[in-house]
């Protein structure tokens, strides 16, 4: 080979170079993840959700490429979300955040794979036709919100006189408040216990609704799984410490903020399960084959130091019964 033979080969190769990178770039699968709530307060959430997809072999930046949406809180947002994922030709969405982000994707597309979180019963909202089958193009993981009301209402009442009125506070933006309205009655009822169900859905919604329950006497509040509730946990603390309420929540992260309980699913153990089944799904799985998951993982969060300005004596049951206590 003499020289103008060799440069001209180089050249060539150099030039296929830039193409064979772009080809890999184009090969990387890219998947949409869809959040109700803002990106800064689900930081922890996204970094679960990343060692699922880890856990299959996936890691964003290097074989994995991801497209983020938040609806910071506006269920009204979510279809036009959803569908821009659909329109960019995502390898699969993966909807958390509760029951809108779900319920917007599967709205959106009946073929794209989905992988979902759902507060209510997954099959009564039409996202698949069964939990071991789904069948369709969607499955996820089911957060049994239902039997979690009833017992976040037995938790609170062991802080209260038995006869007294509780508040429960509920989202009427969200597509799943009507089903969780009707799990909070039929839970009190069970109990013989006195329950108002208020409702917000701004920030002044919410000082309206702790208004009212100092209005009817309310001695206590359970806070509906929301993704906009979550957000504004720090206003929840400071309202709780001004009106002296004893609130208790779906999520840990309000307790960290400064509320004083909250029993619930593992957010972050659910995330990671999403991770995995978009990575199953990227391998080769289908939605309709990968049964819709039960959450495995409860917490039990009190923050004792909340107690203590609240004027309130834990008892040693709820004090044992905790998985964390904050101090």
């Amino acid at each position: 080979m003499n020289r103008r033979e060799f440069i001209s080969l180089l050249g060539g190769a150099a030039a296929a170079w830039p193409r064979a990178a772009r080809a890999q770039q184009q090969a990387m699968p890219t998947i949409g993840f869809l959040h109700s709530a803002t990106s800064d307060t689900v930081v922890h959430f996204v970094t679960a959700f990343r060692h699922g997809l880890r856990e299959t072999g996936f890691i964003e930046g290097q074989n994995l490429a991801v497209e983020y949406r938040f609806a910071e809180g506006h269920y009204d947002r979510l279809p036009t979300l959803a569908a821009d994922l659909v329109r960019r030709q995502v390898a699969v969405i993966v909807a958390s955040g509760g029951d809108p982000p779900a319920l917007a994707v599967k709205a959106a597309t009946a073929t794209m794979p989905i992988v979902f979180t759902c507060s209510t019963d997954p099959v009564k909202l039409g996202l698949v036709t069964s939990l071991n089958r789904p069948g369709g193009n969607a499955t996820g993981v089911s957060g049994l919100t239902s039997m979690m009301l009833a017992k976040r209402l037995e938790l609170i009442r062991e802080l209260v006189s038995s006869d007294a009125t509780i508040a429960a506070l509920v989202n009427p933006s969200s597509s799943s408040a009507e089903a969780q309205s009707e799990d909070l009655l039929a839970a009190a009822q069970a109990y013989k216990q006195r329950l108002i169900v208020l409702t917000a859905s701004t920030v002044g919604d919410i000082d309206a609704a702790f208004a009212t329950i100092i209005q009817q006497h309310a001695v206590a509040l359970i806070v509906d799984t929301d993704a906009f509730f979550l957000a504004r946990r720090d206003h929840f603390s400071a309202l709780e410490a001004q009106f002296k309420i004893p609130a208790i929540y779906a999520q840990r992260e309000f307790v960290v903020a400064g509320s004083l309980m909250s029993y619930g699913v593992s957010l972050s153990n659910i995330n990671r399960q999403l991770g995995v089944y978009a990575g199953r799904i990227l391998k080769g799985e289908k939605p309709s084959d990968l049964p819709v998951e039960q959450p495995t993982k409860f917490e039990f969060v009190i923050n004792l130091k909340t107690a203590k300005t609240l004027g309130l004596t834990v008892p040693a049951t709820l004090l044992t019964f905790a998985d964390e206590v904050i101090e």
